[in-house]
């Protein structure tokens, strides 16, 4: 079975460790039969020597997110305002909630919430002059003998 971060065990898991323990089963032995660790094997059976429990702890430490009691807030003022930037969404949340927060948790609550928000400002102009071959006007055989390419017919 293979471990996932943040899920516990099965419980049928659990009751079938207990089971092979109670059959006489070494830890290595009930480890390898399950294709779990010999440290999950060790660490239930103590528990259930110790304490008697035979399922899994609640889990414990979990952080809410920074700003999740203002995910109203925010997904309110990015649809009155969809064309506000990272910048300017961190300036206004500063202003009106008293929070800072950085462009790497803005982004990545707007992601969790499902909302999308402007890139730039404004997007410069292409710096690249049209050439006369990409407007049309000289053909590439044309460009061929102007450029003196080897490739071009005789």
């Amino acid at each position: 079975m293979q471990w996932r971060r943040g899920k516990a065990y099965s419980q049928d898991l659990r009751e079938r460790v207990f089971a092979l323990r109670d059959a006489g089963g070494a830890v290595g032995e009930i480890a390898e039969a399950l294709c779990v660790s010999t440290s999950y094997v060790s660490k239930a059976l103590s528990r259930w020597r110790d304490t008697g429990e035979t399922s899994a702890r609640p889990q414990r430490c979990h952080v809410p997110p920074k700003l999740f009691g203002l995910y109203d807030a925010i997904g309110a003022e990015v649809t009155s305002h969809p064309d506000a930037t990272l910048a300017e969404l961190r300036r206004w949340f500063g202003a009106v909630h008293g929070v800072s927060a950085s462009d790497g948790l803005m982004h990545g609550t707007l992601a969790k919430l499902g909302l999308t928000h402007k890139k730039r400002r404004c997007t410069p102009p292409n710096s690249r002059k049209r050439t006369a071959f990409a407007a049309g006007i000289v053909s590439t055989s044309q460009r061929r003998v102007q450029t003196g390419s080897r490739n071009s017919p005789a």
